[in-house]
Protein backbone atom coordinates (compact mmCIF):
# COMPACT_ATOMS: atom_id res chain seq x y z
CA UNK A 1 0.00 0.00 0.00
CA UNK A 2 1.74 3.14 -1.23
CA UNK A 3 0.19 6.58 -1.04
CA UNK A 4 -0.21 8.32 -4.39
CA UNK A 5 1.87 11.46 -4.70
CA UNK A 6 -0.28 14.58 -4.67
CA UNK A 7 0.35 18.30 -4.75
CA UNK A 8 0.98 19.77 -1.29
CA UNK A 9 -1.12 22.67 -0.04
CA UNK A 10 -1.56 24.21 3.38
CA UNK A 11 -4.74 24.99 5.31
CA UNK A 12 -3.90 27.10 8.32
CA UNK A 13 -1.00 25.32 9.99
CA UNK A 14 -1.87 21.89 8.52
CA UNK A 15 -0.04 20.57 5.46
CA UNK A 16 -2.25 18.59 3.09
CA UNK A 17 -1.04 16.24 0.38
CA UNK A 18 2.45 15.32 -0.68
CA UNK A 19 4.18 13.37 2.08
CA UNK A 20 2.00 14.86 4.84
CA UNK A 21 0.05 12.58 7.19
CA UNK A 22 -3.59 12.06 6.25
CA UNK A 23 -5.50 14.72 8.18
CA UNK A 24 -8.75 14.12 10.06
CA UNK A 25 -11.67 16.48 9.50
CA UNK A 26 -15.14 16.85 10.93
CA UNK A 27 -17.98 19.35 10.75
CA UNK A 28 -19.73 21.39 13.40
CA UNK A 29 -23.41 20.46 13.67
CA UNK A 30 -24.56 23.38 15.78
CA UNK A 31 -26.23 26.55 14.55
CA UNK A 32 -23.33 29.02 14.05
CA UNK A 33 -25.56 31.73 15.46
CA UNK A 34 -25.43 29.90 18.81
CA UNK A 35 -21.87 30.83 19.62
CA UNK A 36 -21.71 29.06 23.00
CA UNK A 37 -22.90 25.66 21.72
CA UNK A 38 -20.72 25.95 18.64
CA UNK A 39 -17.65 26.80 20.68
CA UNK A 40 -18.29 23.87 23.05
CA UNK A 41 -18.60 21.44 20.14
CA UNK A 42 -15.48 22.81 18.44
CA UNK A 43 -13.54 22.41 21.69
CA UNK A 44 -14.74 18.80 21.99
CA UNK A 45 -13.57 18.12 18.43
CA UNK A 46 -10.18 19.60 19.12
CA UNK A 47 -9.84 17.52 22.28
CA UNK A 48 -10.20 14.23 20.37
CA UNK A 49 -7.70 15.28 17.71
CA UNK A 50 -9.76 16.89 14.94
CA UNK A 51 -7.28 18.67 12.69
CA UNK A 52 -9.64 20.53 10.34
CA UNK A 53 -13.06 21.85 11.39
CA UNK A 54 -15.70 22.69 8.81
CA UNK A 55 -18.46 25.13 9.68
CA UNK A 56 -21.68 25.76 7.77
CA UNK A 57 -22.07 29.41 6.79
CA UNK A 58 -25.71 29.74 5.70
CA UNK A 59 -25.77 33.55 5.56
CA UNK A 60 -23.34 36.38 4.91
CA UNK A 61 -23.94 37.53 8.48
CA UNK A 62 -22.66 34.13 9.72
CA UNK A 63 -19.15 35.18 8.69
CA UNK A 64 -18.88 37.73 11.49
CA UNK A 65 -17.97 34.98 13.97
CA UNK A 66 -15.00 33.70 11.91
CA UNK A 67 -12.25 35.84 13.56
CA UNK A 68 -13.51 34.94 17.04
CA UNK A 69 -13.60 31.20 16.34
CA UNK A 70 -10.20 31.18 14.69
CA UNK A 71 -8.73 32.79 17.78
CA UNK A 72 -10.58 30.65 20.33
CA UNK A 73 -10.31 27.21 18.69
CA UNK A 74 -6.81 27.20 17.25
CA UNK A 75 -7.79 24.59 14.62
CA UNK A 76 -7.98 25.51 10.91
CA UNK A 77 -11.54 26.54 10.05
CA UNK A 78 -13.15 25.67 6.73
CA UNK A 79 -16.28 27.54 5.66
CA UNK A 80 -18.98 25.45 3.98
CA UNK A 81 -20.85 27.48 1.37
CA UNK A 82 -23.75 26.59 -0.91
CA UNK A 83 -25.92 28.54 -3.35
CA UNK A 84 -24.90 32.09 -2.40
CA UNK A 85 -21.38 32.80 -3.67
CA UNK A 86 -21.29 36.11 -1.80
CA UNK A 87 -21.01 34.18 1.47
CA UNK A 88 -17.76 32.69 0.14
CA UNK A 89 -16.45 36.15 -0.68
CA UNK A 90 -17.38 37.44 2.77
CA UNK A 91 -15.81 34.42 4.49
CA UNK A 92 -12.51 34.92 2.68
CA UNK A 93 -12.49 38.61 3.53
CA UNK A 94 -13.13 37.62 7.17
CA UNK A 95 -10.01 35.44 7.29
CA UNK A 96 -11.41 31.91 6.96
CA UNK A 97 -8.60 29.34 6.60
CA UNK A 98 -10.25 27.63 3.62
CA UNK A 99 -13.64 27.37 1.98
CA UNK A 100 -15.56 24.47 0.54
CA UNK A 101 -17.83 25.11 -2.41
CA UNK A 102 -19.93 22.81 -4.55
CA UNK A 103 -20.12 24.33 -8.03
CA UNK A 104 -23.26 22.31 -8.64
CA UNK A 105 -25.21 24.25 -6.03
CA UNK A 106 -23.84 27.60 -7.18
CA UNK A 107 -24.52 26.61 -10.81
CA UNK A 108 -23.06 29.80 -12.28
CA UNK A 109 -19.59 29.88 -13.87
CA UNK A 110 -19.23 33.65 -13.51
CA UNK A 111 -19.88 33.46 -9.78
CA UNK A 112 -17.45 30.55 -9.35
CA UNK A 113 -14.79 32.55 -11.18
CA UNK A 114 -15.41 35.45 -8.82
CA UNK A 115 -14.75 33.09 -5.88
CA UNK A 116 -11.52 31.98 -7.56
CA UNK A 117 -10.32 35.54 -8.06
CA UNK A 118 -10.92 36.49 -4.42
CA UNK A 119 -9.32 33.21 -3.27
CA UNK A 120 -6.20 34.13 -5.25
CA UNK A 121 -6.16 37.65 -3.81
CA UNK A 122 -6.69 36.49 -0.20
CA UNK A 123 -4.57 33.33 -0.68
CA UNK A 124 -7.44 31.16 0.58
CA UNK A 125 -7.29 27.43 -0.27
CA UNK A 126 -10.42 26.02 -1.89
CA UNK A 127 -11.98 22.62 -1.57
CA UNK A 128 -14.05 21.87 -4.64
CA UNK A 129 -16.59 19.39 -3.31
CA UNK A 130 -18.67 17.37 -5.73
CA UNK A 131 -21.58 15.21 -4.57
CA UNK A 132 -23.32 12.84 -6.94
CA UNK A 133 -26.64 14.38 -5.96
CA UNK A 134 -25.71 17.91 -7.03
CA UNK A 135 -24.03 17.54 -10.42
CA UNK A 136 -24.52 20.66 -12.57
CA UNK A 137 -27.41 20.63 -14.99
CA UNK A 138 -25.29 20.73 -18.16
CA UNK A 139 -23.21 17.73 -17.04
CA UNK A 140 -26.29 15.86 -15.87
CA UNK A 141 -27.93 16.40 -19.25
CA UNK A 142 -24.92 14.82 -20.98
CA UNK A 143 -24.85 11.67 -18.84
CA UNK A 144 -28.57 11.35 -18.25
CA UNK A 145 -28.12 10.49 -14.58
CA UNK A 146 -25.64 11.25 -11.79
CA UNK A 147 -22.63 8.92 -11.86
CA UNK A 148 -18.88 8.77 -11.25
CA UNK A 149 -17.98 9.94 -14.76
CA UNK A 150 -20.21 13.00 -14.39
CA UNK A 151 -18.51 13.95 -11.12
CA UNK A 152 -15.02 13.47 -12.57
CA UNK A 153 -15.79 15.54 -15.67
CA UNK A 154 -17.22 18.31 -13.52
CA UNK A 155 -14.24 18.24 -11.17
CA UNK A 156 -11.68 18.42 -13.99
CA UNK A 157 -13.60 21.29 -15.59
CA UNK A 158 -13.54 23.39 -12.43
CA UNK A 159 -9.93 22.53 -11.64
CA UNK A 160 -9.04 23.90 -15.09
CA UNK A 161 -11.20 26.97 -14.45
CA UNK A 162 -9.28 27.80 -11.26
CA UNK A 163 -5.94 27.06 -12.92
CA UNK A 164 -6.81 29.54 -15.68
CA UNK A 165 -7.56 32.13 -13.00
CA UNK A 166 -4.14 31.44 -11.51
CA UNK A 167 -5.16 29.75 -8.25
CA UNK A 168 -4.05 26.17 -7.62
CA UNK A 169 -4.31 25.82 -3.82
CA UNK A 170 -7.07 23.31 -4.36
CA UNK A 171 -8.40 20.16 -2.74
CA UNK A 172 -11.07 18.01 -4.40
CA UNK A 173 -13.75 15.63 -3.17
CA UNK A 174 -16.09 13.42 -5.22
CA UNK A 175 -18.58 11.77 -2.89
CA UNK A 176 -21.62 9.58 -3.19
CA UNK A 177 -23.56 7.62 -0.60
CA UNK A 178 -22.90 4.53 -2.70
CA UNK A 179 -19.50 3.01 -1.86
CA UNK A 180 -18.65 1.73 -5.33
CA UNK A 181 -19.71 4.90 -7.11
CA UNK A 182 -17.51 6.88 -4.73
CA UNK A 183 -14.50 4.61 -5.18
CA UNK A 184 -14.88 4.70 -8.97
CA UNK A 185 -15.01 8.49 -9.03
CA UNK A 186 -11.92 8.93 -6.84
CA UNK A 187 -9.89 6.37 -8.78
CA UNK A 188 -10.73 7.92 -12.14
CA UNK A 189 -9.97 11.44 -10.93
CA UNK A 190 -6.75 10.34 -9.23
CA UNK A 191 -5.55 8.79 -12.49
CA UNK A 192 -5.91 12.16 -14.22
CA UNK A 193 -4.96 14.71 -11.57
CA UNK A 194 -2.49 15.12 -8.71
CA UNK A 195 -4.53 17.55 -6.60
CA UNK A 196 -4.99 16.43 -2.97
CA UNK A 197 -8.21 14.58 -2.25
CA UNK A 198 -10.64 14.75 0.64
CA UNK A 199 -12.28 11.34 0.91
CA UNK A 200 -15.37 9.93 2.56
CA UNK A 201 -18.77 8.42 1.94
CA UNK A 202 -21.37 11.15 2.01
CA UNK A 203 -24.59 10.71 3.99
CA UNK A 204 -23.28 7.38 5.32
CA UNK A 205 -26.10 7.15 7.86
CA UNK A 206 -26.42 6.64 11.64
CA UNK A 207 -23.40 5.85 13.76
CA UNK A 208 -23.36 2.04 13.66
CA UNK A 209 -24.15 1.42 9.99
CA UNK A 210 -22.48 4.67 8.92
CA UNK A 211 -19.14 3.71 10.44
CA UNK A 212 -19.27 0.31 8.73
CA UNK A 213 -20.13 1.84 5.37
CA UNK A 214 -17.49 4.56 5.73
CA UNK A 215 -14.83 2.10 6.86
CA UNK A 216 -15.33 -0.04 3.77
CA UNK A 217 -15.31 2.87 1.31
CA UNK A 218 -12.52 4.86 2.94
CA UNK A 219 -10.54 1.67 3.55
CA UNK A 220 -10.67 0.72 -0.14
CA UNK A 221 -9.48 4.18 -1.17
CA UNK A 222 -6.69 4.25 1.40
CA UNK A 223 -5.54 0.82 0.25
CA UNK A 224 -5.36 2.23 -3.27
CA UNK A 225 -3.17 5.04 -1.93
CA UNK A 226 -5.90 7.64 -2.39
CA UNK A 227 -6.74 10.25 0.23
CA UNK A 228 -5.12 13.24 1.90
CA UNK A 229 -7.86 14.25 4.33
CA UNK A 230 -10.81 12.16 5.55
CA UNK A 231 -14.17 12.65 7.16
CA UNK A 232 -16.50 9.95 8.42
CA UNK A 233 -19.92 11.51 7.77
CA UNK A 234 -22.37 10.30 10.42
CA UNK A 235 -25.81 11.25 11.62
CA UNK A 236 -24.55 11.70 15.15
CA UNK A 237 -22.10 13.47 17.41
CA UNK A 238 -19.17 14.77 15.30
CA UNK A 239 -16.76 13.64 18.04
CA UNK A 240 -17.62 10.08 16.96
CA UNK A 241 -16.66 11.00 13.38
CA UNK A 242 -13.17 11.92 14.53
CA UNK A 243 -12.82 8.83 16.73
CA UNK A 244 -13.96 6.61 13.85
CA UNK A 245 -11.54 8.30 11.44
CA UNK A 246 -8.58 7.61 13.69
CA UNK A 247 -9.71 4.01 14.13
CA UNK A 248 -9.75 3.60 10.34
CA UNK A 249 -6.34 5.20 9.88
CA UNK A 250 -4.85 3.19 12.73
CA UNK A 251 -6.26 -0.06 11.36
CA UNK A 252 -4.69 0.75 7.98
CA UNK A 253 -1.34 1.49 9.64
CA UNK A 254 -1.45 5.14 8.51
CA UNK A 255 -1.78 7.03 11.81
CA UNK A 256 -0.89 5.97 15.34
CA UNK A 257 -2.95 8.21 17.58
CA UNK A 258 -4.83 6.90 20.58
CA UNK A 259 -5.32 3.56 22.27
CA UNK A 260 -5.92 0.45 20.20
CA UNK A 261 -8.14 -1.76 22.36
CA UNK A 262 -7.73 -5.50 21.99
CA UNK A 263 -10.68 -7.24 23.65
CA UNK A 264 -12.24 -10.68 23.33
CA UNK A 265 -15.87 -11.10 22.21
CA UNK A 266 -16.56 -13.01 25.48
CA UNK A 267 -18.11 -16.45 25.90
CA UNK A 268 -19.57 -18.66 28.62
CA UNK A 269 -16.22 -18.72 30.46
CA UNK A 270 -16.36 -14.98 31.12
CA UNK A 271 -17.31 -14.22 34.73
CA UNK A 272 -17.26 -10.44 34.54
CA UNK A 273 -19.20 -7.78 32.65
CA UNK A 274 -16.49 -7.22 30.06
CA UNK A 275 -18.71 -5.32 27.64
CA UNK A 276 -19.40 -2.63 30.25
CA UNK A 277 -15.74 -2.46 31.30
CA UNK A 278 -14.50 -2.08 27.70
CA UNK A 279 -17.18 0.49 26.85
CA UNK A 280 -16.35 2.60 29.92
CA UNK A 281 -12.62 2.27 29.32
CA UNK A 282 -12.96 3.43 25.72
CA UNK A 283 -14.94 6.51 26.77
CA UNK A 284 -12.53 7.36 29.58
CA UNK A 285 -9.41 7.09 27.40
CA UNK A 286 -10.79 8.59 24.18
CA UNK A 287 -8.66 11.73 24.51
CA UNK A 288 -5.38 9.86 24.93
CA UNK A 289 -2.95 11.06 22.25
CA UNK A 290 -0.15 8.54 22.57
CA UNK A 291 -0.36 5.20 20.77
CA UNK A 292 -0.61 1.99 22.79
CA UNK A 293 -2.04 -1.49 22.24
CA UNK A 294 -4.14 -2.23 25.33
CA UNK A 295 -5.82 -5.60 25.98
CA UNK A 296 -8.91 -6.17 28.11
CA UNK A 297 -9.65 -9.89 28.16
CA UNK A 298 -12.56 -11.80 29.65
CA UNK A 299 -10.77 -14.91 30.93
CA UNK A 300 -7.43 -16.63 31.30
CA UNK A 301 -7.91 -18.53 28.00
CA UNK A 302 -7.95 -15.33 25.96
CA UNK A 303 -5.60 -13.53 28.30
CA UNK A 304 -1.83 -12.98 28.14
CA UNK A 305 -1.21 -15.66 25.51
CA UNK A 306 -3.85 -14.51 23.02
CA UNK A 307 -2.95 -10.83 23.41
CA UNK A 308 0.84 -11.03 23.23
CA UNK A 309 0.99 -7.91 21.04
CA UNK A 310 -0.49 -5.75 23.79
CA UNK A 311 1.80 -3.22 25.45
CA UNK A 312 -0.27 -3.61 28.60
CA UNK A 313 -3.43 -5.51 29.45
CA UNK A 314 -5.68 -7.15 32.01
CA UNK A 315 -7.32 -10.56 31.99
CA UNK A 316 -10.18 -11.39 34.34
CA UNK A 317 -10.52 -14.65 36.24
CA UNK A 318 -13.47 -15.75 38.36
CA UNK A 319 -12.58 -13.52 41.31
CA UNK A 320 -9.34 -11.76 40.44
CA UNK A 321 -7.55 -10.22 37.47
CA UNK A 322 -3.98 -10.32 36.19
CA UNK A 323 -1.95 -7.53 34.65
CA UNK A 324 0.33 -8.45 31.76
CA UNK A 325 2.65 -6.89 29.19
CA UNK A 326 3.70 -8.48 25.88
CA UNK A 327 2.24 -11.79 27.04
CA UNK A 328 4.07 -11.85 30.39
CA UNK A 329 2.10 -11.57 33.65
CA UNK A 330 3.53 -8.74 35.76
CA UNK A 331 0.99 -8.73 38.60
CA UNK A 332 -1.38 -11.37 39.99
CA UNK A 333 -4.41 -11.43 42.28
CA UNK A 334 -5.71 -7.98 41.47
CA UNK A 335 -9.20 -7.32 42.93
CA UNK A 336 -11.58 -7.11 39.98
CA UNK A 337 -13.09 -3.83 41.15
CA UNK A 338 -9.77 -1.96 40.85
CA UNK A 339 -8.42 -3.69 37.74
CA UNK A 340 -9.61 -1.08 35.23
CA UNK A 341 -8.23 1.83 37.28
CA UNK A 342 -4.93 0.01 37.70
CA UNK A 343 -4.76 -0.47 33.94
CA UNK A 344 -5.31 3.26 33.37
CA UNK A 345 -2.58 4.02 35.91
CA UNK A 346 -0.16 1.73 34.08
CA UNK A 347 -1.02 3.42 30.78
CA UNK A 348 -0.23 6.77 32.33
CA UNK A 349 3.08 5.44 33.68
CA UNK A 350 4.07 4.06 30.29
CA UNK A 351 3.20 7.29 28.50
CA UNK A 352 5.25 9.45 30.87
CA UNK A 353 8.42 7.34 30.87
Amino acid sequence: MEKRKTKKIKIGNISIGGDSPIAVQSMLKTDPENIQKTLIQATELKKVGCELIRMALPYEDSCKIIPFFKKEIGVPLIGDIHFNHKIALKAMESGIDAIRINPGTINNVRKVKEIGNIARETKTPLRIGFNVGSVEKKILKKYGKPNADAMVESALYYVKLFEDIGWTELKVSLKASDIFQTVEAYKKFSDRSDYPLHIGITEAGPVFSGVIKSSIGIGILLYEGIGDTIRVSLTGNPVLEVVAAYHILRSMGLRKRGINIISCPTCGRCKTNLMEIVEDFEKETGHFEGHLNVAIMGCEVNGPGEAKEADIGIAFGANKAVLFSKGVVIRNNIPKEIAKDLLKEEIYNISTT
